[in-house]
């Protein structure tokens, strides 16, 4: 599978990216690169579209779009999924999910176009507004720069493109480069679908400074970035004045599991929150403060239930942990896991590399406070419970990062529930749940150093319009 450049105009720069599978290195595509003059000439394609409003889509044709791509995609489910499972090395089982997920999000951005509208502002309440009328409606904010992440290739590229094409606006989408194939496929469809070429421009760049490029241009009104923390941060400090972003990034989630806790039927959950795509989500369970009596059984029934996953090829329908994503995370987190142990962890389950790119599903018990796996997102298939006395104690070690997103709280009594969900620093806390459970309608903000802005569709449907105020004066009023 090959992908030529998708920017109108632009000219290849010569170099390919070559796309290969997380579990055997084998190559499954490739994608032609653009430099710098590419890269400007999606920008002038873009903005050339937003600046002529005669060229805007219609809310009608909008919908129309979405409404067949939803279909192209159904009908190709097999084959995106295989794409998505080949180069991410997400279980099959998973990516179908992930998929379904998709499909999903982009008749949620038909629903946004239906039912999002402006308002009325009270006028003649006074002597200076007498006379008048006033309401909103909104408008798209401008071109859209996304940049996006490896771990979920489909619905990712959907929760940034398909809000921007709800919104009216036109988006240059630069995805993972080592997931590109599914982000390339689905602007195929969306073309399919009736999207004229330039409103939505796929690209891999030469050099990630050509991609920062895309940031600091002025031309840029919005920048959508799934990633990691320390590129997000430093790309937001290269915006153009005037543009906007929201930023996605990674925690280390914490779930307090309280002593009255079912945990026949959380930790069920909790493994499957913490092991799912071998721990690569950035709000994927990673520590678990577990009351003292029951602390050395929430880490053994973990680690039982980590062992009894299927490990292997991502397209075998059995597997449910799949490969790391590059052989150097794997490295990385053998490293981590080893200093824990050295450190003073008791190695419950798993701590040793399976195979380049495996890692086995892993229970840490009591790690030291200072230790890279309990400061750190580890984002590998490791999960980490510490014994705690107080339940103030253990709110305040789950505070204790820079890091806030979502977390949990396990417990049969309401009380303890509320009080520990009003104490956490989260944007989000599930009751007797893990940490990564998400819909794509809903809010999902990492907070402190885990983001910026509010992500969820209908919250990007709206970071992407402005809401543009007519006021009527007229003597008949």
């Amino acid at each position: 599978m090959h992908f030529d450049i998708q920017i109108p105009g632009a000219k290849p720069a010569g170099e390919t990216v070559g796309v290969t599978s997380p579990h055997d290195d084998r190559l499954i595509g490739t994608v032609a690169t653009v430099d710098a003059s590419g890269v400007d000439r999606a920008l002038a394609n873009a903005s050339a579209l937003f600046n002529d409003r005669k060229q805007w889509l219609d809310a009608d044709t909008r919908i129309s779009i979405l409404r067949r791509t939803a279909k192209l995609m159904h009908e190709r489910f097999d084959l995106l999924a295989e794409i998505a499972c080949n180069e991410g090395g997400k279980p099959l089982r998973d990516t179908h999910v992930e998929l379904h997920r998709a499909i999903d999000g982009i008749r949620n951005c038909i629903e946004c176009i239906r039912t999002e509208h402006g308002t009325e502002i009270p006028m003649q309440l006074n002597q200076a507004s007498q006379h008048r009328l006033a309401f909103t409606h909104r408008e798209p904010i401008g071109v859209v720069v996304a940049f996006s992440a490896f771990n979920h290739p489909v619905n990712l590229i959907v929760h940034q493109v398909g809000p921007a094409i709800a919104a009216g606006c036109p988006v240059i989408i630069k995805p993972a480069e080592a997931t590109p194939l599914s982000a390339f496929m689905l602007v195929d469809i969306l073309r399919e679908a009736g999207l004229p070429d330039a409103w939505c421009q796929p690209l891999l760049t030469t050099d990630h400074t050509i991609s920062g490029g895309m940031v600091r241009d002025p031309r840029t009104a919005f920048f959508s970035f799934i990633g990691s923390a320390r590129v997000g941060w430093m790309l937001r400090g290269e915006l153009a004045p005037g543009t906007r972003c929201a930023l996605e990034h990674g925690g280390a989630a914490p779930v307090i599991v309280a002593a009255d806790a079912d945990l026949d039927d959380v930790l069920p959950l909790l493994a499957k929150g913490g092991f799912y795509h071998a721990g690569q989500v950035c709000v994927s369970v990673q520590r678990v403060f577990a009351h003292r009596d029951i602390a050395h059984r929430v880490a053994t029934q973990l680690g039982a239930i980590g062992q009894s996953y299927v490990t292997g090829n991502p397209l075998d329908p059995q597997t449910e942990i799949g490969p790391l994503i590059r052989h150097d995370e794997t490295a990385r987190i053998e490293a981590w896991v080893d200093a824990a142990v050295a450190q003073g962890a008791e190695l419950i389950s798993g701590g040793h590399r399976i195979a380049d790119a495996y890692y086995a599903a892993t229970v840490l018990l009591d790690p030291p406070a200072d230790a890279k796996v309990s400061t750190q997102e580890i984002f590998g298939p490791v999960i980490c419970v510490y014994s705690y006395d107080d339940l103030d104690q253990a709110i305040a070690l789950a505070n204790s990062l820079p890091y806030a997103f979502q977390a949990s709280v396990c417990t049969r009594d309401i009380d303890t529930a509320l009080y520990t969900a009003q104490q956490l620093d989260a944007s989000a806390v599930m009751i007797n749940d893990h940490t990564a459970f998400r819909v794509d309608w809903m809010p999902f903000a990492g907070l402190k150093q885990s983001g910026y802005g509010t992500g969820g569709i209908p919250y990007t449907y709206r970071d992407m319009q402005i809401e543009k105020m007519t006021v009527i004066r007229s003597r008949g009023l």
